[in-house]
C-alpha cells in the first residue's frame, strides 16, 4: 500500500485544514513509476467546501527511504516550482506543500497531475515523438531558454546561491568530493574531472538551471511537451550546464544518432535555444558540458549503488545502477577525444 490507512486519514485532515474545507476524502492512492531518489504517489482527493471544493487529481512527492546528498529538499523544490510556474514555464500546477513531519513522516508537496509519457525508453520509440522530432527539440530549446531567463537575485529562493568561482570547476570540486567520500579509485572519472578543470572556459553569466533537464524528466503527449518534471537539482549555474545535460550521450536511451535526448537533432535544439534566449553558443563549450554531464551521472550512479551496498536501502535497482559506470567511462574517453580534435 502506498499510504497506510492512518496516513490517509492524517493527509485528509491536514488538507481540510490547509484548504479551509469542511471535509476532504482521499479516494485513491497509487505508486507512480520512477522515483529512485524521491517517492511519487498519484493521489485523488475530493474536497467538500472551501475555495477549492471539488475533485483533484494530484501527485504527492516525498523523499524515498534513503536519499542522496545532491538532491534538494522537498520544500525547496516546491518553492522553485512555484517560481518557475509564475514565469510561465510548463510545469504541473503547484497545489500545496507540507513541512509538518507528523502528517506523513517527512515533508512533502502536492502538484496537479498531468497526463502523458515521461519514460525515455518509450519516448525514443514513440512514432508521434519521432514524427515531430525536430519540432519537438526546438520546443524544448525554447522552454529551456525560458527557464534561463530567471537570473539572480531571486529573493523568493534564498537557498539558491551562485557557485564559488567558475561553475564547471565548482562542479568538478563537488564531484571529486563525492568520489573521495566513496573511497574507491576511479581513475577514468578522475582524469575526466581533471580535463574539465584544466580546460573549462569562463562563464559569461549565471542563471537558474533545472539541473536535470533531459528525456525522462519531460512529460510528453502526442509528441508535444506537457510539463518539465523533477526540479530537485535546480540551482544557479552556467546555462550551458542544462544544454550539456540534455545533449549528453547517456540520456539518449539507445537512440544515440538523435543527439538531443534521443528525440531529435542537436542543431535544431541549439538553434531554437539561441533564437529564444538571444545567446550565441560556443559549440565547443557545450560539448565540454556534455563531458561534465557524463561525469556527474557516473558519480550519481556510484552514490546510488552505495545506498544499497551500505545497507541503508536494499534495492536491486540501486545495486544495478553501478553497472552503467563502465559505459559512462567509455563515453568520458570519447568526449575527451572529441574535444581534442582540431577545429574545422
Amino acid at each position: 500500500m502506498a499510504l497506510s490507512e492512518v496516513e490517509r486519514e492524517r493527509l485528509a485532515l491536514w488538507l481540510a485544514r490547509a484548504l479551509s474545507a469542511a471535509r476532504v476524502e482521499v479516494v485513491g492512492v497509487r505508486k507512480l513509476a520512477g522515483g529512485a531518489i524521491q517517492e511519487n504517489l498519484a493521489v485523488d482527493v475530493v474536497v467538500e467546501g472551501g475555495p477549492r471544493a471539488g475533485s483533484h487529481a494530484l501527485v504527492l512527492r516525498r523523499d524515498a527511504p534513503s536519499g542522496v546528498a545532491v538532491s534538494r529538499p522537498r520544500l525547496e523544490e516546491y518553492a522553485v516550482l512555484e517560481r518557475v510556474h509564475r514565469a510561465g514555464v510548463q510545469v504541473p500546477r503547484p497545489f500545496l506543500a507540507c513541512a509538518d513531519p507528523s502528517v506523513l513522516g517527512k515533508p512533502f508537496y502536492l502538484l496537479a497531475r498531468v497526463a502523458g509519457e515521461a519514460r525515455g525508453a518509450r519516448l525514443t520509440k514513440d512514432p508521434q515523438v519521432l514524427a515531430r522530432g525536430e519540432e519537438l527539440v526546438a520546443e524544448l530549446g525554447r522552454e529551456l531558454a525560458k527557464i534561463h531567463s530567471l537570473k539572480p537575485p531571486l529573493p523568493e529562493l534564498p537557498f539558491l546561491v551562485p557557485p564559488k568561482g567558475q561553475p564547471a570547476r565548482a562542479r568538478v570540486a563537488e564531484l571529486r568530493a563525492h568520489l573521495d567520500a566513496l573511497n574507491v579509485a576511479q581513475p577514468v572519472l578522475e582524469w575526466g574531472l581533471r580535463y574539465v578543470e584544466r580546460h573549462a572556459p569562463e562563464s559569461r553569466e549565471i542563471t537558474l538551471v533545472h539541473g536535470d533537464f533531459r528525456t525522462g524528466n519531460l512529460m510528453l503527449h502526442e509528441g508535444r511537451l506537457v510539463a518539465v518534471l523533477d526540479w530537485e537539482f535546480a540551482t544557479l549555474s552556467d546555462p550551458l550546464e542544462d544544454l550539456g545535460w540534455m545533449l549528453a550521450k547517456c540520456w539518449r536511451f539507445g537512440a544515440v544518432e538523435r543527439e538531443c535526448g534521443g528525440l531529435g537533432s542537436r542543431e535544431a535544439f541549439l538553434a531554437a535555444y539561441e533564437a529564444a534566449s538571444g545567446r550565441r553558443l560556443d559549440r565547443w563549450a557545450v560539448r565540454l558540458w556534455e563531458l561534465v554531464a557524463t561525469l556527474r551521472w557516473a558519480v550519481v550512479a556510484l552514490l546510488q549503488a552505495e545506498r544499497h551496498r551500505s545497507g541503508r536501502e536494499r534495492s536491486l535497482e540501486l545495486a544495478l545502477t553501478a553497472h552503467i559506470v563502465p559505459q559512462l567511462e567509455a563515453d568520458v574517453l570519447d568526449y575527451i577525444a572529441l574535444l581534442e580534435e582540431p577545429a574545422p
